[in-house]
């Protein structure tokens, strides 16, 4: 059963790394809050920092990567907040947002960060409110939402036969949601889309026969005439024997993140390099 069906059964916690307290949080500097970068085998990202003994999950950066969130909860996984590690003068801080109110995405723009059927705007002194998109949004049990540069949204539905839906923008009007087709929705429990800018592919994680656990991540890219090509799972290099989900590409596109159900309570965040895209469409396209 998917990590989102089992968050609110968990009880249990495994120590798996060195954890810091907010009192010896590291000097961290340069890029990626100064981690080693990984090549097409996926690697924790930032052991003892970001990934944990608890749940941490759902990691992205804003368009400048200079601000990385993430949502970590405590060890009972009753409690989750939405965490924020900022470059301020080369020096990456961490601070505390507030409670989740969703799984973020943040717009291609840096302005939204959507958060499900809500979201929050940047401002000048911060992140606004949070707001609700309204109908018919407002009524959909809406996990995540990502949107491409054109303001097209794709996202799924917290259910057991849940299906990845879109809704573009025509004529400055947003058309009713449509439900993509059998190349994205097979399989089950497929959600947590993510769209790349330019609507040239998107990732999504589900349980389908021949893959290598529970939840993988796979990929289609889009075909000349704008149809969807076949799912692509990402391979071993990427998926394992539990669940890896919530696949995104940072916005520099040279690192695929997402989050692997380690242990029981225990969500880590993972990254690898994006060059396994880039290897996946070149198989995919010279078939």
């Amino acid at each position: 059963m998917r990590s989102f069906f089992k968050v609110l059964l968990l009880t249990t916690w495994v120590i798996s790394s060195q954890s810091y307290s907010e009192s010896e949080f590291p000097v961290l500097t340069g890029p990626y809050l100064g981690q080693n970068p990984p090549s097409l085998t996926a690697e924790v990202f930032a052991p003892g920092i970001v990934s944990t003994e608890v749940f941490e999950a759902f990691g992205v950066f804003t368009p400048d990567m200079q601000e990385f969130y993430f949502v970590r909860g405590d060890k009972e996984n009753k409690k989750h907040n939405l965490l924020v590690i900022r470059n301020i003068d080369n020096r990456w801080i961490k601070s505390v947002v507030g409670p989740r109110k969703g799984e973020p995405f943040i717009t291609p723009d840096g302005k939204t960060m959507h958060l499900g059927r809500r979201y929050i705007e940047r401002t000048s002194n911060g992140w606004s409110e949070v707001k609700n998109l309204g109908a018919p949004y407002q009524d959909m049990p809406i996990m995540r939402l990502t949107a491409s540069s054109k303001g097209t949204y794709f996202f799924d539905k917290a259910s057991r036969d849940g299906v990845i839906r879109y809704s573009k923008i025509v004529e400055g009007k947003r058309t009713e949601p449509e439900v993509l087709g059998p190349e994205i929705n097979s399989g089950k429990l497929t959600a947590h889309p993510y769209i790349a800018p330019d609507e040239s592919y998107l990732i999504w994680d589900s349980e389908k026969e021949g893959g290598y656990g529970e939840s993988d991540l796979y990929i289609s890219f889009r075909e000349e005439d704008g149809s969807w090509g076949s799912a692509i799972n990402f391979g071993s290099g990427v998926n394992s024997e539990v669940d890896d989900a919530f696949g995104n590409v940072t916005p520099d596109g040279k690192y695929l993140f997402f989050y692997r159900d380690v242990s029981p309570g225990n969500l880590d965040i993972y990254w690898v390099s994006a060059e396994i895209i880039t290897q996946l469409k070149d198989i995919y396209f010279k078939k």
